[in-house]
This record gives structure tokens, sequence and C-alpha cells, in this order.
């Protein structure tokens, strides 16, 4: 017993330690209810894998409706505040799934006509999950047959030509790759292990993978040209959605102002970044011409090889500034554990600038690319943009809060970009206002980003109202600005085709936003101090900034609660 004393002893107090930290005062009723749901969403998402199949469809409707129905029989008025948010948030992700859904339905009987081959590969995959031992002659002519209901559809387009708008399109194709996938699934489990499975069908699976593959390029050719945003040139080819959906987006993540709303918000911050812009020129001794007193600034580069230890320096700098003004708690491990790794020239074409997190991606040429190239992203990644925005992709940032999402309600599946973006840009306005920027190339480097991010909102809305092409939002960037043409390019490419939703880029400066005018209200009035607030924030983890509000400020919200919060003056 002596010998195990030691280790008991050890063992008691890291019990008695976890004991102290059980998450009994950091979760609230819905607790179980949200950590039931995901892993049963898992489940069922590993179990029916082939996605837009009915079978997979049906099934997560069935499953949102019964936890509606849970949720429902919850006593909501005798919740925490913090139960409420959960409750509410809960239920606005299970009706915007269940809308998802709705849609995928509507777009699958749409096509159907022209799909309706697939019930005997749905059918394989199914009997395949339990392992049930199949005919492989049997098996073989049922996809024999598909094969050549799919000619004769094939016939059938090139005869009728018939005409999708790309939505249906994107869908029928999805729809094909879900069956190439269910055949993928079957033939790769019994292969090999049921002789006679194989025997039969290995050719028949081969030649039917490649029928779908051109059955698939041949629905794309059905596309309605007439719905299609065309090439202004740019190459740029994205997903304009509308005004309908704009507002309807801007709803659920609780944003209560239409999109003109916004667009005059962010011309409004972008008269004040205009006349910060002149000042900062006229004392680096350009006047008016700030244009010329960005270009020095962007030619303060670091040679090639420099640029990671740069990062370090600025990083170091931005930290500094937190530790003494005692903004908030940062936890060792969260300081110990980011690091570096460059991003590829692939890569670059899209996210030209520097990404944050536990990882640092950093952007800067490489021997592969063009002379023109290279200086572009030289000057693009310069120390005075850098120090910009080290804050926001590390601490106070996206590294320490996806480190304390992790340790803080990690239950709460509540994500939004203007919690995530804006938390972060709500530092670069703070540490302006604390006169983070030493000189006006500081400044210069301050105000760039934050015009981007206004820019972000007036060419994101306009590209969707469809009254911009992607080429002026590009030309935008660059003449309102400052970017380089390439880079912003990137900017361009990354906000439509790089798999954002269509609110990502408005969400940054929106955000932190709404994070300023709450900090105004809890810090500036003095019921907060600049470290409990942020500390509290970051302990409720991701979600609508206005749910964030209602919980520090321990509102009273009903069943019913309707976004009301307006934010800017």
């Amino acid at each position: 017993m002596k010998k195990y004393f030691p280790f008991l002893i050890f063992f008691l107090s890291i019990q008695i330690s976890i004991g102290q930290n059980l998450p009994s005062a950091g979760v609230t009723e819905l607790y179980d209810l949200a950590i039931n749901y995901r892993a049963d969403y898992g489940s069922l998402s590993r179990y029916y894998f082939i996605e837009n199949s009915p079978e997979r469809r049906e099934r997560f409707e069935q499953f949102c409706q019964d936890y509606l129905s849970r949720l429902e029989v919850m006593p909501f008025d005798k919740l925490s505040t913090g139960g409420k948010v959960d409750y509410l948030l809960f239920k606005r992700h299970l009706n915007e799934r269940l809308h998802q859904l709705s849609v995928e339905k509507s777009e699958y009987e749409a096509v159907w006509q022209w799909l309706n081959y697939s019930d005997p590969i749905y059918q394989l995959e199914k009997q395949r999950r339990r392992g049930k031992h199949l005919d492989g002659q049997a098996v073989a002519g049922q996809l024999n047959a598909v094969m050549h209901a799919l000619h004769e559809k094939s016939k059938a387009i090139d005869k009728t030509q018939p005409v999708f708008p790309r939505n249906l399109t994107r869908r029928a194709k999805g729809i094909i790759k879900g069956h190439q996938e269910a055949l993928k699934s079957v033939f790769s489990f019994y292969k090999d292990y049921d002789p006679q499975f194989t025997w039969w069908t290995s050719t028949t699976f081969e030649e039917l993978d490649s029928v779908l593959n051109d059955y698939s390029k041949l629905i794309s050719t059905c596309v309605d040209t007439l719905t299609l945003p065309k090439d202004d040139g740019s190459g740029i080819i994205g997903k304009p959605i509308g005004k309908q959906e704009l507002i309807r987006q801007l709803q659920y993540q609780m944003i209560p102002y239409s999109p003109e709303e916004l667009v005059a918000i962010a011309n409004k911050e972008f008269a004040w970044c205009d006349a910060e812009l002149l000042k900062a020129s006229r004392e680096m001794g350009f006047g008016d011409d700030w244009k010329k007193a960005q270009e020095k600034v962007k030619m303060a580069f670091v040679e090639p090889g420099h640029q990671p230890e740069a990062m370090l320096e600025l990083y170091n700098q931005s930290v500094d500034f937190l530790k003494k003004h005692d903004l908030l708690t940062i936890p060792p491990i969260a300081e110990e554990t980011w690091r570096m790794r460059m991003i590829s020239p692939k890569r670059q074409l899209i996210s030209p600038f520097f990404l944050g997190g536990e990882v640092l991606q950093i952007s800067y040429p490489t021997d592969e690319m063009t002379h023109e190239q290279k200086m572009m992203s030289m000057r693009g990644n310069n120390p005075y943009f850098s120090r910009a925005t080290v804050h926001h992709e590390l601490i106070a940032g996206h590294h320490l809060q996806g480190f304390m999402n992790d340790r803080n309600h990690e239950y709460r599946f509540f994500y939004t970009p203007f919690w995530t973006e804006g938390w972060a840009l709500y530092w670069e306005l703070m540490l302006w206002d604390m006169d983070f920027p030493r000189s006006p190339e500081d400044r210069i480097g301050m105000l760039f980003w934050r015009m981007h991010r206004c820019a972000r909102i007036i060419f994101s809305i306009n590209y969707h109202l469809g009254e911009w092409t992607p080429q002026q939002c590009i030309d935008f960037l660059v003449d309102r600005v400052g970017h380089e043409r390439a880079n912003a390019e990137g900017e361009v490419r990354r906000s439509f085709t790089g798999n954002y939703g269509p609110l990502y880029q408005i969400a940054y400066m929106v955000g932190g936003l709404q994070f300023r005018a709450m900090k105004e209200e809890l810090v500036d009035s003095g019921k907060m101090t600049y470290k409990e607030f942020h500390d509290a924030v970051l302990r409720e983890n991701n979600m609508p900034v206005e749910m964030v509000r209602v919980i520090l400020t321990d509102q009273s919200i009903t069943k019913d609660f309707q976004s009301s919060w307006r934010f800017y003056d």
C-alpha cells in the first residue's frame, strides 16, 4: 500500500481539482439535451451518410421534429437566463435545419423524373449496412438495368433539351454523387470477401460509375444560362442570393437591419476612416494624397524568409499591450501552444493575407511566383498592415476564441460568424481607441483593414443584390481601400467562391460594432471592468451577439423572443 500511496494522493488531488471545476456553474438546464442532440446527430449522420437521399432527409426531418417536441415540454419560464437563451437558439437551429431539408425536398422532387432510376442503388446500400448476403448475379442484373435506364434518360435529354435553374442542376449533380457514394460503399464492402459477388459485379460497378460520371456532366449542360451570372472578365462566378434570402439570413443571424441600412452603416464608418486616413497622411508629409502615404507603408515589407519572425515580433507587441492594460485573462497554455505554418501558393489565390487560430498561417511569396506576384504579396503583407490584425488572428482573437470555446459551454453549437469574426474585429476597434498604433504608419495599417471591413459590407451586399459584378468589387477594393490588385482579386474570389456563407464578409464589421456597443453599455457605464467583460464574453461560447448581451445583462426574455437590438446609433 505504501508503494501506491503517492499515486493515490495524486489521483485524489486530480479528482478534487476536477470536482471544483465541474460544469455545474458553467452549463444551463439545456446541457443534457444539447449533448444528446449532438451525439444523436452524429450517429444518424454516420448511418444515413448518403447525401440527398430521401431516406436520409426523411430521417432527419423526423429527428428535428422529435427534438422540437422535447424542447416544447421544457418549462421555459422556469429556466435561467442562459437556459432561456439556449432554448431559443436550439429551437432556431432546429427550424433552420428543417428549412434546409424542405428546400432539399422541393429541389429533389423538381428533378426526380431524371433521377428515378436510383431506388435499386439505395436499396443495395440499405442492405449493405446490416451485412446481408447479396446474390452477385442478381445485383449485376439490377445495375445493368440501371445503366440501361440512364442511357434512355440521356437520349431523352438530348432530344428534349430540358433547362434547369442553377440550383436544380447543382442539386441533381449532388444526388448523382450520392448514388456513386452508395455504389462505392456496397462494392468496397463485398469486394474480395465474397468471391461470387466480386466475380459477377466488378465490371458492372466500374461501368455504372463511369456512366454516372457522364450523366452528371450531361446534367451540367442543362443549366439555364440565363440564370447564371456572367463572367465579367474576372473569372469569378459566384452565387448571388437576392434580397429576399439576404433578409431571411439576416433575421436568422439576429441582425434587425435591412441590407440597405447595413450599407449606410458601412458608409458612415468609411467616412470616419477617410478622415483619419487624411490625418495620418498629413502627418507623414503627403498632404491629402493618402495613396502616396499608403504606398510608403507598403514598401516597408520585410525580406523573403523573414516574415515569420516579423509576425512573432508583432504578436509579442500585441500581447504585451493586452497584459499591460490588464484587458483579459490569457491562459498560459493558450500562449504556449499556438504555432505557424506557411500558406501554399495555390491557397494564397484565395487567402492572400495571413489566417489565424491555433495555427497562424502566413502568406508570403514563394520562388515559383512571378516577380509581380511576389511584389504584390510582400507589399500587401507589410508589417504595418500585419500589426493591425495579429491580435485579430491570435490573442485575443481567433486563437483565444477557439481555446476558450473548447473549455467553456462546449455543448453550445450555435456558431455564427458575427461572434467569430465580430469578436476578432472588435479588438481592432478597441486597440485603436486605446492608442495601440504608435505612429501615423501604424494608423495607416490599421485603417487599411478597417476600411476593408467597411468595403466588405458594401461590395458583398451589392453583389448579392445583383447590383455589382465581381470585377466591380475588385475595382472598389483597389480604388477605395488601396489593395494590390492580385490581393483584391483573392479577397473577392474568397468571398464568393471560397465556401463562405453570403453573410460571412458582412459579419466582421457588423459583429464588431455589436461588441463595441455592448462594451459601451457595460464597461463605459462602469458596470464591469474591461477584464470582467472580455472574460465573460469568452466564457459564453459562440452565439449571436445579441444573445450574449441577453446573458450578460440578465434580460427577461419570452418564449416568442424576436431580435430587436438596434446596436448602431
